[in-house]
């Protein structure tokens, strides 16, 4: 007798789901029904809510999919036709780890994730770690101008323990991608919120990795209070594929209520008479950093880069985690 119940899907690989419901984790495959016409986005993902069904001997299939309220996506290269790959189904928010030195953070590269995030309109909490290497004092002037914002940012040395408990407070209850660049120290934060997690999200992620042939594994890790952290081996090729230029302004927060206020609708704020957006910068509600990360994102940049990036912004991140 076949059981039905709904569940969370928490791995996928290779056509494969393991669903996590009320009698525990099964091995799921989709139904052909679900597949019958040519999808726009992956059917099925990590952080999906399904309807499954199941025999009792660990393996079924899944009937439906619920809608999902939103997902982290990224175009999918090498097809013919418009394709959006889902990384996460139905995230509650977005990790993003800088470290305060070692490497220096690179906060153009978080202005570019904060972008990619505001136009998918999920929520964003930035993670200033190693606050030990500079003192807190000089990593609130760093990562300060982010506060001012509106986004939340927690300071932590996972060296010292300093923040450790603010974030596994924040990651409670919750479904979050944990994202930064390499050497920022995001397994240290895991293994300080729940030892040996950030191990389990590395081994994974090393997995995913290793090869362009290898078979990609995507996986939510639960949480002790509550919650999963997502594994996002793709995220770093996630490029601001369905972003036109001219509305580049409208995702950078401090910049999207003045736009309208430009004498000419085409303003690129670079030096148009009556642009409201260098009179921001001029009266100090629009910072130099941020301008200046607005026009090397929108018209590339030599010196950051070592080349100049493409305008139709289909380049490549750094290596991540």
């Amino acid at each position: 007798m076949k059981l039905t119940e709904q569940g969370l899907i928490i791995r996928a690989q290779s056509g494969f789901y393991t669903v996590h419901g009320t009698s525990g984790d099964v091995i799921c495959r989709l139904r052909g029904k679900l597949k019958r016409e040519r999808p726009e986005e992956d059917i099925a993902a990590v952080g999906d809510r399904v309807n499954f069904s199941h025999s009792g001997d660990g393996s079924g299939a899944i009937e439906s999919v619920e809608p999902r309220t939103k997902s982290l996506a990224r175009s999918l290269s090498g097809v013919r036709f418009a394709y959006r790959q889902i990384l996460l189904a139905n995230p509650d928010q977005v990790m993003l780890v800088f470290a305060c030195a070692r490497p220096e953070p690179h906060l153009r590269l978080l202005d570019r994730f904060l972008v990619i995030l505001e136009k998918q309109r999920i929520p964003v909490v930035i993670i200033a770690n190693k606050v030990d290497l500079v003192g807190e004092a000089t990593a609130r002037q760093m990562f300060g101008l982010y506060e001012d914002l509106g986004y939340r940012v927690i300071y932590t040395s996972a060296k010292q323990g300093i923040g450790i408990d603010e974030l596994r407070e924040a990651l409670a209850g919750k479904i979050s991608a944990f994202a930064g660049p390499s050497g920022v120290g995001k397994s240290s934060l895991l293994n300080g919120v729940q030892p040996a997690l950030g191990l389990q999200v590395r081994a994974v992620s090393e997995v995913t990795s290793k090869g362009m042939h290898t078979t990609q594994v995507r996986e939510l890790f639960p949480l002790n209070d509550g919650g999963y952290v997502a594994d996002m081996p793709g995220l770093r090729t996630l490029a601001l594929w369905d972003i036109e230029p001219e509305e580049l302004d409208g995702y950078f927060r401090e910049m999207a209520p003045l736009v309208h206020l430009c004498q000419f609708n085409d303003c690129t704020h670079q030096h148009e008479p009556g642009c409201a957006i260098l009179a921001g910068v001029e009266a100090g509600s629009i910072t130099k950093e941020r301008h200046t990360s607005y026009l090397r994102l929108r018209f590339g940049d030599k010196q950051t880069w070592g080349e100049e990036e493409p305008r139709n912004f289909e380049e490549m991140d750094p290596e991540l985690e």
